[in-house]
């Protein structure tokens, strides 16, 4: 679907504004988009984990969401979203659903509730298969509950369990790479995108994922001014980063086939992605240049792999 900037700004908000959510975060960009590319004639059913997102847009009796919500806990959000699927099948057969517009299956959450404590559930709604689409908010931590590392957490990035100090250069390990973990359940549309210019990339991704059938999975890097600990009005600028240095390509996979949806012109020096963030600094410290070293490694090594996967 072509994505029209003028059209999507006409349409009437079903995350509306007034949440509690920080200034300079991604997550309520990514909620607006996501129900921006649901067709107006549909309905749809928001299963959401416990995180962030969850305590700033529905406390009740209060909620930004214009459609039906649930609030999951951490661990369960796809498992409470195969339930939901499974039920509107049976009440679809029954006729007890009206005829006038589809009801779609969405699942939300952050990158602890879905690369960590919630993969389990998320594996078992892809394994069997249920008509629904998952969309991760990737913060790269644990944000709501004090900026603990997770999987998602890139290497190096300082956190509050992996502090950057005298004997650590902050968190050992590189990040899951989630995205190619779905794209081998077999789904058959899986997509990594951020928010960036005029949301063109993550637009398309996102009604192409809600208007395949079965189950499909979009990855968004969403940044964190409070965790990644930069200047709100920055949003922008860090997600162009991230693509132009190729730390989070944009690309999807349709029925296993690789699709690189952005190429920078010029591939620029992860050092310039880090250098913007807080959680990176000790890296740029006298007798650490070895980090943004092997951070260029491990960008330059994915990045061609991805490259021979989009032929």
């Amino acid at each position: 679907m072509a994505y029209n900037l003028k059209k999507e700004l006409s349409k009437p908000e079903r995350f509306h504004p007034g949440h509690r959510l920080c200034a300079g975060c991604a997550a309520g960009i990514v909620c607006r988009g996501m129900m921006r590319a649901v067709d107006e004639k549909d309905r749809a059913v928001i299963c959401n984990a416990t995180g962030c997102l969850e305590v700033s847009s529905f406390q009740y009796p209060f909620t930004a969401w214009e459609d039906s919500y649930i609030h999951t806990a951490f661990e369960n959000a796809s498992a409470t979203a195969s339930g939901v699927e499974a039920a509107y099948r049976v009440m679809k057969r029954k006729g007890r659903i009206p005829e006038n517009g589809e009801v779609k299956i969405l699942a939300i959450g952050g990158d602890g509730g879905t690369y960590d404590i919630g993969y389990q559930s998320l594996s078992g709604a892809f394994e069997r298969g249920h008509d629904l689409t998952y969309f991760c908010y990737d913060n790269n931590a644990y944000m709501n509950t004090g900026t603990q590392r997770s999987s998602a957490t890139p290497r190096f990035a300082s956190a509050t369990t992996t502090p950057a100090g005298t004997d650590s250069v902050g968190k050992k390990q590189e990040q899951k790479d989630l995205t190619a973990i779905m794209v081998s359940h077999g789904s058959p549309y899986v997509a990594q995108t951020t928010l960036f210019g005029n949301l063109k990339d993550f637009h398309e991704k996102a009604h192409r994922a809600i208007y395949t059938k079965g189950p499909t999975f979009v990855n968004v890097l969403t940044p964190c001014p409070r965790g990644w600990q930069y200047p709100a009005e920055n949003l922008t600028e860090i997600c162009k980063a991230a693509i132009d240095t190729c730390v989070w390509p944009l690309y999807e996979v349709v029925e296993g086939e690789y699709r690189l949806t952005y190429e920078p012109a010029k591939k620029l020096p992860v050092e310039d992605f880090m250098r913007l963030q807080g959680r990176f600094a000790h890296c740029f410290k006298p007798g650490n240049e070895w980090t943004i070293e092997a951070a260029q490694e491990y960008v330059d090594r994915k990045w061609e792999e991805l490259l021979i996967k989009c032929g």
